[in-house]
């Protein structure tokens, strides 16, 4: 990995390592009146130990080819930061296999051999994937922190604390892989393609593994679950859609979004080492005060 010289610009990016644990008093059932909403989660989290260490290959390989300093260092801190998120997520879907779900090894292993295939391809449609997946993360992070008290009601507030954490983080870094792109690459319609492409496949391993968790529960051909689980797809697919559309702009630049309060204030909160952060607690997880 290339590292930037200390004369270089410095990045604002933080690299934070978590004190979370995956003990074994951790339903997968973590919402326990909610066991779609639970898989949901619990899907997105099975795919992020095989998203994010390709993010971090295809920023590396880009990294030689960043001519501006400043989006250099913040390339090195964005590889930091998915570093961190997908050995988080490594653990906690450990606990998801050893709950219950032993047949999740064979999802990750078919999201394995998708990722590998997608390592071959060129390192501009790899970049263009990037930069798109990160334009999702703007649609979740927006619909689940606007959305918080009803999503994590009577949850365990240790999965809370997992999902918001990186939600945080990714709003954080939320230009790096577009800045990345348009510095190497640049081309408009390579960057829809990869928006398209990051959007379909994200979802497809994400609907495999909470699939999976749901037939093992006898709750796929469930009528009220279905519904249940529609409805709360429906409200992800319109926030995801209205910035997959934002982003299918050519003016598109993800500066031109508002960071919700509340992450703000939790990053302020972290950084002033107050209590309830990154733990969250009924308080914090309502309203982080300074």
């Amino acid at each position: 990995m290339q590292i930037p010289s200390e004369e270089n610009v410095q990045s604002a990016i933080q690299m934070r390592r978590m004190p979370f644990e995956y003990t074994d008093d951790i339903e997968p059932h973590w919402r326990p009146d909610q066991p779609e909403w639970s898989h949901m989660v619990n899907g997105a989290s099975l795919t992020m130990p095989f998203l994010e260490p390709f993010l971090n290959v295809n920023m590396n390989e880009a990294l030689p080819n960043i001519s501006d300093p400043q989006i250099l260092a913040d390339a090195v801190a964005f590889i930091g930061q998915e570093s961190q998120h997908y050995r988080q997520h490594r653990k906690y879907n450990s606990l998801l296999k050893r709950k219950g779900y032993p047949e999740l090894v064979d999802v990750e292993g078919a999201m394995d051999a998708s990722f590998k295939r997608l390592a071959g391809k060129s390192l501009a449609f790899r970049l263009a994937y990037t930069a798109g997946f990160e334009t999702l993360t703007l649609g979740a992070t927006e619909w689940v922190v606007t959305n918080r008290m009803e999503m994590f009601k009577n949850s365990d507030l240790r999965i809370a604390s997992l999902l918001l954490w990186h939600l945080v983080e990714e709003t954080e870094h939320k230009t790096v892989a577009f800045d990345v792109y348009q510095d190497i690459c640049g081309s408009y319609w390579q960057r829809i393609y990869g928006l398209l492409y990051a959007s379909y496949h994200m979802v497809f391993w994400t609907r495999q593994g909470y699939i999976a968790m749901l037939k093992k529960d006898g709750l796929w051909r469930d009528l009220k679950s279905r519904r249940r689980l529609w409805r709360r797809s429906l409200a992800a697919t319109a926030a995801f859609g209205k910035h997959i559309l934002h982003g299918l702009m050519p003016t598109h630049d993800p500066r031109q979004i508002n960071d919700p309060k509340w992450v703000i204030d939790w990053m302020a909160r972290y950084e002033a080492g107050g209590s309830g952060v990154p733990l969250l607690n009924q308080q914090t997880l309502s309203n982080i005060e300074i």
